[in-house]
This record gives structure tokens, C-alpha cells and sequence, in this order.
């Protein structure tokens, strides 16, 4: 297998903040499939091909923020989606919860930004139609909880 086929969007250019959100989303998935603690779960991805191309401290910053506010983020979104969240698949799981957490807690991070890195992440791993998903439920999470920015939104 080649470099190239490693990844779901092997030509697409990834800055290490998005490799951070990749690993992360790997971290989340396998959270919430087997309950692992986030510890173990963090030392197996440092171990990734590619890690060392990434934002480490934005990666640990949302593979452990999103865990540690999963309740509050859940509660957040339930409002916003049409199923309960454990129907979800895991990668609009772990792809909703990235993007949450980042709205709510890296406001410095432009709120369109931040959505369309979760849709690209799910574009990636999930399924045929999982993006326009997370991107409506987090485009009205993002009128919650970015009131000034969403409504100064242009276009």
C-alpha cells in the first residue's frame, strides 16, 4: 500500500489543525465504541503513521475536551437532532462532538471554519450522506452558542 492510499482523501492538502481533527475523530470513534480510557486510546494514535504531522496540542486538546464535555455537548445537541444521539453513526458521533466542543470552547476559531472541518471529516470516514447531517445540526448548534458571530454572518 502506498502513502496515498493511507488516508480516505489522499489528495486533498491537510494542515497539521486538520490532521489534529482526523486523529482526534479516530480517538472519539474508538471511545465510543469500546469505552477505552482516553489515556490508552491517546498513546495508540500518537503511534500513528502521519501523527507527527499534527497539531499535538490542538489534538489533545479535543480528543480530551470533547470526552470530558460529552455530557454537556450531547445535551446541547440533542434539541438539534432527529434521533437519539446513540443512533447516530460513530463518525457523525465523534464528528459532532469534535465540532461542538471547538464552537464552544475555541471561539477564536471562525464558526464557519469550524463546520466545515467537521463536514470534511465526515466526508472522509463516514457515510454517503452523513456531512449535510453534521452540517445542519452544527449550524444550528452555532446559533446558540456563537449568537454575535452567526448573526453577523455575511452570505
Amino acid at each position: 500500500m502506498n502513502q496515498k492510499s493511507e488516508h480516505a482523501n489522499p489528495n486533498k492538502n491537510r494542515t497539521p489543525r486538520h490532521r489534529a481533527r482526523e486523529f482526534a475523530l479516530q480517538g472519539l470513534y474508538q471511545w465510543l465504541l469500546n469505552h477505552e480510557e482516553v489515556r490508552a486510546i491517546e498513546l495508540h494514535i500518537r503511534q500513528a503513521h502521519g501523527f507527527d504531522k499534527a497539531d499535538i496540542e490542538h489534538f489533545d486538546a479535543l480528543l480530551y475536551g470533547a470526552v470530558k464535555q460529552a455530557p454537556e455537548l450531547r445535551a446541547g445537541l440533542a434539541p438539534l437532532i432527529d434521533r437519539e444521539i446513540d443512533a447516530l453513526s460513530p463518525v457523525e458521533h465523534a464528528a459532532l462532538l469534535i465540532g461542538a466542543y471547538e464552537l464552544k470552547n475555541h471561539i477564536e476559531i471562525p464558526y464557519k471554519v469550524v463546520i466545515n472541518e467537521a463536514v470534511e471529516l465526515t466526508k472522509s470516514f463516514g457515510g454517503i450522506d452523513g456531512h449535510k447531517y453534521v452540517n445542519g445540526v452544527l449550524d444550528k448548534f452555532a446559533a446558540t452558542v456563537r449568537e454575535v458571530e452567526f448573526a453577523n454572518r455575511k452570505g
